[in-house]
């Protein structure tokens, strides 16, 4: 395949005694692509300078101009000379980049083009990136800017009133997110942001990353995409087909492509909680389309093996977006569709293929201090409830605590009196993607008296998410002796049937203070690197007690892709499928974020807020 059916050609008829190709010349930075070699250079808005001359073999012809452009442009330059001339080309993306010019003759008539190859290095940092914190719900701001400090800028438009902005967003506090597409107004479901040009070369390595909250999971959704004229180079999307989390490739802009899929581990991603997502395509660097890989990451974890394009799909070649990065909706036969329903939000572009480890660090959302991002996805304040009910006061959707099994408020003293034998509070969860970073607090006060009842190793729960027979986390007080215990933070692997097949704890180093209110805090955090035998794994687990951390302990490493549903509860859990582990004492809070806080954000977020 040559250049110009790779990437499009002028298709004019060509008259026999129009001038002849003119010759171009690079005066830098940019050098003509070799048979065997084409090194990068410059860089994507880095300007090069050419010189346009006429063919040696135009003795007869008066050439009076030429036109230019990149053939990943429509748009096309006339520059009127009579010899020769110079032209500032400035590439818009990394990758091949092709120039093609066409020489004019005095009696108007345009020759066929002579084609110039040369490859434009890729940017170290992102090519692209969205905040999405550009403008307020229901403001008249329908740009978001692209932030990213490499390359040429693409901000995004928002378009049609089913996209807007969202104070739900990833980074917390005064965060804004893209909001796509009311679940029940059919007059707000088009809604979608797109840029006006190609983000990135998808034709070279690149690599995408954004933070989703899809609410529906009744057809495709389509978070991220970069269309040509038929179909889309890329798309990252929710299957619903699968149901699964998929990162795809096609093997050509046709209106029936194949293609080429990398799928989620785990079906049934849980709706309405933040996941990071990620797509890698890697060409290695190479021009042999035979080794061309792409790759899903879900919050940082490779999701199965790199799928190798030309085994998925014999017919694979690379090819190039020639139309704006969509966000939130996607090309297929000409037409979009597959509209996006939720929030998107921290969206990137690298013109390289990340590594595993630069997309676990991507996932972690770090601000300028080097502090992870965090938002507060759900709250119980027991001091201000009443009735039967703990109002859950996050914007985010989870339920209020249902008081169960005589469980009360003591609303004088402004606080859940639980019994430690049959009185819980509960709702429905999942409120977080676990599998993710995330934080979870309690302000707890033991009851002595109720407790000297229990015998030696009995587990209480103060809060937990169920998964299958046990939790797939837990905030715990353990009885050790007579007199008193430890508290843990716990996470559990099950198999298939429920059963737990594997336990990590972190767990306090001085004894649980009883009759005493004590802030109790959790944060798993999915980027830590652990080593299990030697080998490397990713995830911990790290208990505070009050503002002192107490370190992760030996067993603290939690590697499973573990995802709770159904009963999150105040005040028990489920021990082996049968419902136990009954808090004697009283609560006031509990509260839970996406991202997982360090000590010094934990003083900051959570003890100085409670």
């Amino acid at each position: 395949m040559s250049p110009s059916e790779r990437a499009g050609s002028t298709g004019s008829p060509i008259d026999p005694t129009a001038p002849k190709p003119p010759v171009i010349t690079s005066n830098g930075p940019y050098t003509e692509c070799a048979a065997d070699a084409c090194v990068g250079n410059g860089g994507p808005g880095i300007a090069g300078t050419f010189t346009l001359a006429p063919n040696p073999a135009d003795t007869d012809t008066d050439i009076t101009g030429y036109r230019w452009r990149l053939l990943t442009s429509t748009t096309s330059t006339i520059v009127n000379s009579t010899t020769s001339t110079q032209i500032s080309v400035t590439p818009p993306l990394a990758g091949l980049q092709i120039l093609s010019v066409e020489a004019r003759d005095a009696h108007d008539r345009w020759g066929p083009p002579q084609e110039f190859s040369f490859a434009v290095a890729s940017p170290s940092g992102p090519v692209g990136r969205w905040h999405f914190d550009d403008g307020t719900q229901g403001s008249a701001v329908t740009t978001a800017v692209d932030s990213a400090t490499e390359g040429v800028r693409h901000d995004a438009t928002l378009h049609t009133t089913g996209a807007d902005w969202s104070p739900m967003a990833r980074r917390g506090g005064l965060d804004q997110s893209l909001w796509l597409n009311d679940t029940t107004d059919t007059t707000r479901q088009g809604g979608y942001a797109a840029t006006a040009a190609p983000a990135v070369n998808t034709q070279e390595s690149f690599t995408v990353s954004t933070w989703a909250y899809l609410t529906d999971a009744t057809t495709n959704h389509v978070v991220l995409a970069a269309p040509g004229t038929h179909t889309s180079a890329f798309a990252l999307y929710y299957s619903a087909t699968a149901r699964k989390w998929v990162f795809n490739r096609t093997d050509r802009d046709s209106d029936q492509p194949a293609y080429i899929r990398s799928s989620s581990d785990a079906q049934e991603p849980p709706l309405k909680v933040w996941t990071h997502l990620a797509g890698v395509f890697d060409t290695k660097g190479d021009t042999d389309r035979t080794n061309d890989t792409i790759q899903l990451f879900v919050n940082g974890r490779p999701q199965g093996q790199p799928v190798v394009a030309a085994q998925a799909a014999a017919t694979y070649e690379p090819w190039q977006s020639t139309e704006g990065l969509q966000f939130g909706r996607h090309k297929s036969q000409g037409i979009y569709d597959q509209y996006f329903r939720g929030r998107i939000d921290e969206v990137q572009l690298w013109q390289q293929a990340l590594a595993e480890a630069d997309l676990r660090q991507d996932a972690r959302l770090l601000d300028a201090d080097g502090q992870p991002g965090v938002e507060l996805v759900a709250s119980w304040d027991a001091t201000s409830a009443t009735g039967t009910q703990i109002p859950q006061s996050s914007p985010y959707p989870a339920g209020p605590m249902i008081l169960s099994g005589g469980a009360v408020l003591d609303e004088a003293a402004n606080e859940l009196v639980l019994n430690g034998t049959t009185a819980y509070a509960h709702t429905t969860g999942p409120v977080i993607d676990e599998t993710g970073s995330f934080t979870v607090t309690a302000k707890v006060r033991l009851n002595s008296q109720q407790l000297a009842d229990k015998p030696i190793g009995y587990t209480a729960q103060i809060v937990g998410q169920q998964s299958g027979q046990d939790a797939s986390w837990a905030l715990w007080f353990e009885k050790t002796f007579a007199d008193g215990g430890i508290w843990r933070f716990v996470r559990h692997d099950t198999d298939s049937t429920g059963a737990v097949i594997a336990t990590a704890t972190a767990s306090s180093q001085e004894l649980a203070e009883l009759d005493t209110w004590v802030q109790l805090t959790g944060v798993f955090d999915a980027s830590e690197e652990w080593s299990d035998a030697g080998a490397p794994r990713y995830g911990a687990l790290h208990l505070m007690v009050g503002r002192f951390h107490q370190g992760m302990g030996e067993d603290a490493g939690f590697a499973a892709e573990e995802q709770g549903s159904g009963e999150l509860a105040i005040g028990r859990g489920s021990n082996g499928g049968t419902p136990g582990r009954y808090l004697p004492g009283t609560l006031a809070e509990v509260r839970v974020w996406v991202g997982g806080m360090t000590p010094n954000q934990v003083s900051t977020h959570v003890l100085a807020d409670g």
